[in-house]
């Protein structure tokens, strides 16, 4: 409902027009609004009641604007289109809605100048805190926010140093326990699907993968890289098909793929060549989002505790922002691999 005034425009109902409907003070309506457990129940009905009648909405900007800092956290995630980050967004969103917060998502699509224009946007915003998996872990701007007075926690990555919190998983022990269980299956050449250079997690799946084959025995030319620009399920075809024209001698017997998108990419390759899985090449994904259960070949993959990596994140982000002497706090996650059909004959 718009009050309307003589001489004057409409305006949406405030606090001044329900506090006169329900003819009590203005701090009476603004317990009603925060404190509602000071007004009696006649009182605080009546208050509601004239709030309904008006269709009053609670002026929350005004009420950031006096407090000097929004009731929002903010995610930057890395890649919209990896159903990963979604999985990891819906645990801040738990955490959030437990803080009576709301949680804004927002893109950097692996660029770092739309990154830097998401932070810029926020900081601005005076969002309560800011969650991100960043192209650089260790970019001067997150700490130089952190310093200004908004608190950063970074998901996802490990930065240098403890002036941040962080969350991220073991993706050296990741790489480690897929390609220990293809050398287990019988496989000595084994090929690392997507080694995206610029991806610090990608580059410590790969480590994991060489100390694999170390512990047995292999050198690490028994790793063939097939390297991708990116991490999607396009990418993954692409390699599946120069995987396939590789001479029969040195083709590899198995992949360790950077993701799931990737190896769902390259098990859509295999079945368009008639490459039977795992009989002719056992595939290996990596975050096991839930495509990969579903897939035609259900495929072994490294799983990480997506949703438990945003959730615990976005506490470090609300503890920061509550606690006196908060002290920074880096937490590391032991993922585990989940098999299939894909990598067992």
């Amino acid at each position: 409902m718009v009050v309307r005034e003589p001489g004057a425009e409409p305006r949406a109902a405030g606090m001044k027009d329900v506090a006169a409907a329900a003819g009590v003070s203005l701090g009476t309506v603004s317990n009603v609004l925060n404190r509602p457990d000071r007004v009696s129940p006649v009182t605080r009905a009546k208050v509601e009641a004239a709030m309904a009648e008006l269709r009053f909405v609670r002026n929350e900007s005004a009420r950031q604007l006096r407090a000097g800092r929004s009731r929002v956290l903010a995610y930057v995630m890395l890649d919209g289109s990896n159903p990963f980050f979604t999985d990891v967004a819906a645990g801040m969103e738990d955490a959030a809605d437990a803080g009576d917060l709301s949680l804004f998502l927002c893109n950097s699509a692996h660029q770092p100048s739309r990154e830097a224009a998401y932070l810029g946007r926020l900081e601005q915003q005076r969002v309560q805190g800011i969650l991100i998996t960043p192209v650089d872990p260790d970019a001067p701007v997150l700490h130089e926010i952190a310093r200004r007075g908004t608190p950063v926690v970074v998901v996802d990555r490990t930065p240098d140093g403890t002036a941040l919190c962080s969350v991220a998983v073991d993706d050296v022990h990741g790489g480690e326990i897929a390609v220990r269980h293809l050398v287990e299956q019988g496989h000595e050449r084994i090929a690392f699907v997507g080694n995206h250079p610029s991806v610090g997690q990608v580059r410590d799946r790969r480590l994991g993968a060489l100390r694999a084959l170390s512990a047995a025995g292999l050198g690490p030319d028994h790793l063939v890289d097939l390297t991708t620009s990116a991490l999607t399920v396009a990418d993954g075809r692409g390699a599946g098909e120069r995987l396939a024209g590789l001479p029969a001698p040195v083709r590899p017997t198995a992949a360790f793929c950077a993701n799931d998108l990737v190896a769902l990419g390259l098990l859509q390759t295999c079945a368009n060549l008639r490459m039977r899985v795992p009989d002719d090449l056992a595939i290996v994904g990596y975050d096991d989002i839930e495509f990969a259960a579903a897939a035609a070949v259900p495929l072994t993959s490294v799983r990480q505790p997506r949703r438990r990596l945003g959730r615990t994140a976005a506490e470090l982000l609300l503890a920061e922002t509550t606690e006196t002497g908060h002290e920074h706090r880096q937490v590391v996650f032991t993922p585990e691999l989940v098999v299939r059909a894909s990598t067992l004959r």
